[in-house]
C-alpha cells in the first residue's frame, strides 16, 4: 500500500514540538527535588488522571489491541478489559494508602514498611527491570510507526523518541511530564476518536459490509482450546493485578495531595481509559470487513484510513493516527523514564557521588540518572528481536504482578510481613517471569504446554510468589518490625486535610 507520507512526517514533528514546548515550559514551575520526583504533591485529580490516561496508553493500547483483535479476534478484548479492570484493584485496595505512606517510590515503601534496605536494592532492581522492559515495545513501535508512514530506518524512531523524552525529562521532571501526558492523552483520543467516525461513516455509506467472522474470532487465546484457555486466563491475571506494580502507575499517586485524591483520580482515570478502548477494536473490526491485510498486526491502526479513505482524505487521517501513536510513544516512555530515573538517582547515583565526595545530589543526580534510565531501553530496542507491541507490555505486566503486587497487598493489609518474606517472594516472581520474558525473546516455540505456560506465566507465577511470601514470612514471625502496627495505622487512616505536607526536606536544583 502507497500513501502521501507528508501528512504523517508533518504529524510526527508537530507533536515532537508541543511535547518539547511543553516540558520546557514545565521548567519554569521545577525548582525542587520534590517537583522533579512528585510534583511537590501538589496535582489535583483531575489533571492527575489525564495524565496517567497519557502514559498508561502505550503503544500497546494505540496500534496494539487492533490489530490483536483483526489478527486473534475478540478474545483479544481481555487486553483492555484487563488493562481497565487493573485500576479497579488499584482503587480499592493500594491507590489511597500507597499515597499516604508519604514515599517517593516504591522501594521507598517497601523500606519504610520492612525496614530492610535489602529489600530496598531488590525493588530498586525490579522498578527498573519492569520499566526497561516496557520501554522496549514503546521504542520498538516507534520504529515501525516512522519505517510505514515516512520510510525511514527502522533505527530512527527509538532514537527520536528516546530525545525527546531525555530532553522533557531532564528539563522539568515530574512537574513538567505532568502536562506533557495530561495533553497527550486527549491527543490520543481525538487521534482515533476522528478516524473512527469518518471510518464508520464510510462502512455505512458502503451499506454496512459484515466481516467475516469464522476464523478464530471467538476462541481462546491460541489454537489449541486447553492451553488457550489457560493463556486467557493467564493473561486476565497479569493485566488485573500487574497494574498495581508498573513503577510508571505506582508513583503518579505520590503525586497527589492526599488519599481522597488518590481515590478520585483513579475514578476519573477508569473514565477515562473506558471511553479511549471503546475505539481500537471498532478499528480492528473494520480490518476484517475491508480485508486489511497488513505485514503486522501493529500496523493495522496506521494502514486501515488509507485502505477505506482513498486520495488525500485517507492520507489526512493517517496522518492524525501518526501522530497519536507517536504521543503514545512519548507519553509512556516519560512516564516510565520519570520512574527509573527516581529509582536510579536514589539508590545508585547519589550514594555513587557521595561515595566520592561529591555535594552534587538531588536534581543533578535526577538528570544524571536520566540519562541511564533512557539510554539502556533505546540501545536494547535497537538490539534485541521484537515480540509485539501488545505482547511485550503483557510480560511486562506478569513481571509487575509476580513481584510487586503480592509485595503490596501484603504489605498494605497483613501486618505480619516479614523482610524475609517479602525479599523470597520478590526473588520468586523476579525468576519465574525473568525466565518466561527471556524464553520469549528468545523467539522459541514448541507449542507445548511448557511453551504456553512460559509465554503467559502470571497464571502460576502470581500465586506462587504469594504463596512464598506468607510463608516465609510465617517461620520468621519474630522479625516483624516493631513500628507495623503504627506505620499500618497511618496508611489506612484518612488524612485531615487536603493538603498533606512533604515529609521529605526540599532541596534546591545543585
Amino acid at each position: 500500500m502507497t500513501f502521501d507520507s507528508a501528512p504523517a512526517i508533518v504529524a510526527v514533528t508537530l507533536v515532537t514540538l508541543a511535547t518539547l514546548t511543553i516540558g520546557t515550559w514545565g521548567l519554569r514551575f521545577s525548582r525542587t527535588t520534590s517537583d522533579f520526583y512528585v510534583a511537590s504533591r501538589s496535582v489535583r485529580p483531575g489533571l492527575n488522571a489525564s495524565a496517567i490516561g497519557g502514559e498508561y496508553l502505550s503503544a500497546a493500547s494505540f496500534l496494539g489491541v487492533a490489530g490483536l483483535v483483526f489478527t486473534s479476534g475478540a478474545e483479544m478484548l481481555w487486553y483492555p478489559i484487563g488493562w481497565t479492570a487493573g485500576y479497579l484493584v488499584l482503587l480499592t485496595l493500594v491507590a489511597a494508602p500507597l499515597r499516604r505512606s508519604g514515599a517517593y517510590t516504591l522501594p521507598d515503601f517497601a523500606e519504610e514498611r520492612l525496614a530492610s534496605r535489602g529489600v530496598r536494592r531488590l525493588c530498586s532492581l525490579l522498578v527498573v527491570s519492569i520499566g526497561w522492559l516496557y520501554l522496549l515495545p514503546q521504542l520498538q513501535g516507534a520504529g515501525l510507526t516512522l519505517e510505514l508512514v515516512a520510510s525511514a530506518p527502522r533505527w530512527v524512531g527509538p532514537v527520536l523518541v528516546g530525545t525527546v523524552v531525555l530532553v522533557s525529562v531532564f528539563s522539568g521532571g515530574m512537574r513538567s511530564i505532568t502536562f506533557v501526558q495530561a495533553f497527550q492523552y486527549w491527543l490520543k483520543l481525538t487521534a482515533l476518536l476522528v478516524p473512527v467516525g469518518v471510518l464508520v461513516a464510510v462502512w455505512a455509506n458502503d451499506g454496512a459490509p459484515r466481516a467475516d467472522l469464522s476464523q478464530a474470532w471467538s476462541l481462546p487465546i491460541g489454537t489449541d482450546t486447553t492451553t488457550g484457555l489457560y493463556a486467557t486466563y493467564s493473561l486476565i491475571a497479569a493485566t488485573f493485578l500487574g497494574t498495581m506494580g508498573l513503577p510508571h502507575v505506582g508513583v503518579r499517586f505520590y503525586t497527589n495531595p492526599d488519599g481522597r485524591a488518590a481515590r478520585r483520580t483513579t475514578l476519573v482515570v477508569l473514565a477515562l481509559l473506558g471511553v479511549f478502548y471503546l475505539l481500537p477494536p471498532i478499528l480492528g473490526l473494520l480490518g476484517r470487513v475491508y480485508g486489511a491485510t497488513p505485514a503486522s498486526a501493529d500496523t493495522l491502526v496506521l494502514e486501515l484510513p488509507g485502505l477505506m479513505v482513498p486520495g488525500w482524505a485517507g492520507d489526512a487521517l493517517t496522518g492524525l493516527v501518526c501522530a497519536g501513536a507517536f504521543a503514545a510513544f512519548l507519553s509512556t516512555s516519560s512516564g516510565l523514564a520519570i520512574a527509573v530515573s527516581g529509582v536510579l538517582s536514589q539508590d545508585v547515583v547519589v550514594p555513587l557521588l557521595r561515595r566520592r565526595g561529591s555535594r552534587f545530589g538531588g536534581v543533578a543526580a535526577f538528570r544524571i540518572a536520566s540519562l541511564v534510565a533512557v539510554f539502556v531501553p533505546v540501545a536494547g530496542a535497537l538490539l534485541t528481536p521484537s515480540v509485539g507491541v501488545a505482547r511485550g507490555v503483557a510480560l511486562a505486566f506478569a513481571l509487575a504482578a509476580a513481584t510487586f503486587c503480592p509485595l503490596l497487598l501484603l504489605g498494605i493489609w497483613w501486618r505480619r510481613l516479614t523482610a524475609y518474606g517479602a525479599a523470597t517472594g520478590l526473588v520468586t516472581g523476579l525468576v519465574t517471569t525473568g525466565s518466561a520474558v527471556v524464553f520469549t525473546i528468545s523467539g522459541s516455540r514448541t507449542g507445548t504446554w511448557a511453551d504456553v505456560a512460559l509465554t503467559q506465566p502470571a497464571l502460576w507465577a502470581v500465586p506462587l510468589s504469594f504463596a512464598v511470601m506468607i510463608l516465609v514470612s510465617l517461620t520468621t514471625s519474630a522479625r516483624i518490625p516493631a513500628h507495623t502496627t503504627r506505620l499500618l495505622v497511618r496508611l489506612h487512616t484518612p488524612e485531615p486535610t487536603l493538603a498533606s505536607p512533604d515529609r521529605r526536606p526540599q532541596t534546591s536544583s545543585a
